[in-house]
């Protein structure tokens, strides 16, 4: 009986954690069907918001940068990550052991004062609040995840591979792109999705260093919320959170390798 009384309080434990992070999400979405501006109950099913949606020009500009900034992160962050990621895991430098244990602190900090002490990095060295500021700084945030992500499954791959390719005579690019590459690609992509993911749901970094009349789509929304909520805001937010938890669960796959 006692054997079974831990696994159960484990189960109602999770249970309880789950349902605490999820049911207002989920509370969110359905009230984004519902035809009410004013959540009256029970729920009428409509796609009254979702076609209001398209109307709002303020949040399709703001998706579309969110958009723009994200798929530019994740280029620069998974090329850098890739690099990076190849020098860790087969090569042996003095400053490894360094540089891998400074991949974590920007993973722990919290993004507020990661924003806040990159405003005033920028605001030094004359860059101030831009374009190329929010730009390095999101690549900056993401590449940690990227390394982190690539680094693992070099990690887990067999070097002997390519040590055979090169003794039968293929060069470095060769043994690169037709040993190494093959290998880490499903890291390559989980990172990817991660650089895209962390950059696009991200406020606090954006808020502090876009310029004046650039706005991605969590400051849109947390502007709208001041100013006066809509139903409208469920709409994009449902989207975003249903495109988000797909990439998520789809790097998840890549990263469990199975």
């Amino acid at each position: 009986m006692k054997n079974r009384i831990g696994p159960l309080l484990t189960y109602i434990y999770l249970l309880a954690f789950l349902v605490f992070l999820y049911a207002p999400v989920l509370a969110m979405m359905a009230m984004s069907f519902n035809r009410s501006p004013l959540y009256a109950l029970p729920i009428q099913l409509d796609l009254r918001w979702f076609r209001a949606l398209m109307n709002n020009k303020r949040l399709i500009q703001a998706t579309g940068n969110s958009i723009v900034l994200a798929l530019a992160n994740m280029a620069t962050a998974t090329v850098i990550g890739t690099s990076a990621s190849l020098a860790l895991a087969r090569y042996q430098f003095k400053a490894k052991k360094v540089l891998s244990v400074l991949l974590v602190p920007p993973i722990a900090i919290p993004w507020l004062i990661l924003a806040v002490s990159m405003l005033l990095f920028f605001q030094l060295l004359g860059l101030g609040r831009s374009l190329s500021s929010m730009y390095v700084a999101h690549v900056a945030v993401s590449l940690p995840y990227a390394i982190l992500v690539i680094t693992a499954r070099l990690a887990g791959s067999d070097s002997s591979l390519e040590e055979a390719a090169m003794s039968l005579g293929a060069n470095p690019v060769i043994t690169f792109l037709r040993i190494t590459f093959p290998l880490m690609l499903p890291g390559v992509l989980a990172a990817a999705l991660f650089s895209f993911t962390v950059s696009f749901d991200n406020f606090a970094i954006s808020y502090f260093l876009a310029p004046p009349g650039v706005s991605t789509l969590p400051v849109e929304i947390y502007s709208a919320i001041r100013k006066g909520f809509t139903p409208e805001i469920n709409a994009i937010a449902t989207i975003t959170f249903a495109v988000s938890m797909i990439m998520v669960l789809m790097a998840d796959r890549l990263v469990r390798f199975d």
